[in-house]
């Protein structure tokens, strides 16, 4: 079966634990994933240790804000290929089983030039990461993604390296890619999945509403989930230990927790 998983607060460590541990899930860490908090290396030692301390199943969301492997300019790729290597080597010292990484394609440019550009840089890129980084599992997830095409695209080209999967956001799928129906991205995606997220909306706005409050049609998602996902690592990404707790009670009683 999946292993579920929250994202724990630092600040209320303990009742994030127990909240885990009553509903057994693991933990995604969100704590990672800004500049600011990687290059702060006291910091991210303090924190490292007090996670350390409550060891479990997790995974890790990397550093995504700006990060454009695939951009022209050579200085954004090198930066960018600072903060990947930043939330990898911090994934690894977390212990976790994998680190999560954005497509951060925009899918408002559709010119033909762009959207071959983004794959064969990201093909190239994230080929040399694996092949570096095989002790750990990549997951690459639709962020504004309109379809899953160029996702799919990428994940062929990389789906001989045992350790990359793809992340994906049911929610992000459920709003921003809505123009192509939920079932065309749970089959066309599903040979790559590794790791989810979900969270509920209102079908516009990527909300990170608790799972069952939103508009998502979650009977739907259990056909998915039964099918092509139930072995899959799960993120109920939304924050606040209520939230959390309402999601892990719906999705007890949709038979799927």
């Amino acid at each position: 079966m999946a292993k579920f998983l929250v994202i724990p607060s630092y600040e209320n460590i303990g009742e994030s634990v127990s909240l885990a541990d009553e509903y057994g899930m693991g933990f995604e860490y969100n704590d990672f994933m800004t500049p600011d908090v990687l290059d702060d290396s006291a910091n991210v030692g303090e924190m490292l240790e007090k996670y350390g301390e409550y060891p479990r199943y997790c995974t890790m969301h990397g550093d995504f804000f700006d990060v454009l492997v695939f951009s022209s300019d050579k200085m954004i790729r090198e930066i960018s290929d600072k903060r990947i290597r930043q939330s990898i080597n911090t994934a690894l010292r977390l212990g976790a089983a994998g680190v999560v990484f954005h497509t951060n394609y925009e899918p408002l440019l559709t010119a033909e030039f762009y959207t071959r550009g983004w794959l064969e840089a990201n093909t190239e890129y994230w080929s040399g990461i694996l092949e570096e980084f095989p002790q750990i599992n990549i997951y690459m997830e639709n962020m504004f993604d309109f379809s899953p095409e160029l996702l799919e695209k990428l994940s062929k080209n990389l789906a001989k390296f045992p350790n990359y999967g793809v992340c994906l956001d049911y929610a992000h799928a459920s709003c921003f890619g809505k123009s192509v129906p939920i079932e065309k991205w749970a089959e066309s995606l599903a040979p790559f999945v590794k790791h989810m997220h979900i969270n509920d909306n209102d079908l516009v706005s990527d909300l990170h509403l608790p799972v069952g409050s939103g508009k998502i049609d979650w009977i739907k998602f259990k056909k998915y989930y039964y099918e092509y996902f139930s072995e899959c690592s799960i993120l109920i990404e939304t924050k606040s230990l209520e939230n959390q707790r309402q999601s892990a009670e719906f999705l007890k009683g949709l038979g799927i927790l």
